[in-house]
């Protein structure tokens, strides 16, 4: 990827949350537009700059499927892509 995020904030890609009603017919996430709360980490920045001149490290990493705040992420395309940008603060979860 061409993008490198600055200090703490981690770009996105989001995963697409297809939806199955009660009956098995599957909703694509077109049908919802609401923003996705779940995506998988694509790039890292290098940290936040700390008042002593060091960098405290970010804790995820390129690859992990995460958990964010639903309204905190910013969109952002590239390279005909879309993606999400949001601070490593706003990451609730790593999904294991």
């Amino acid at each position: 990827m061409n993008l490198a995020p600055l200090h703490d904030q981690v770009i996105i890609k989001p995963l697409s949350a297809e939806e199955k009603t009660q009956s098995g017919i599957i909703l694509p996430d077109t049908v919802s537009k609401e923003r996705p709360e779940q995506g998988e980490v694509v790039a890292v920045g290098p940290g936040r700059l700390l008042d002593n001149g060091q960098r405290s490290p970010l804790t995820v990493q390129v690859g992990q499927k995460v958990m964010f705040k639903k309204y905190s992420t910013e969109e952002l395309k590239y390279d005909g892509q879309e993606y999400l940008v949001v601070a490593e603060r706003d990451i609730l979860a790593i999904i294991k």
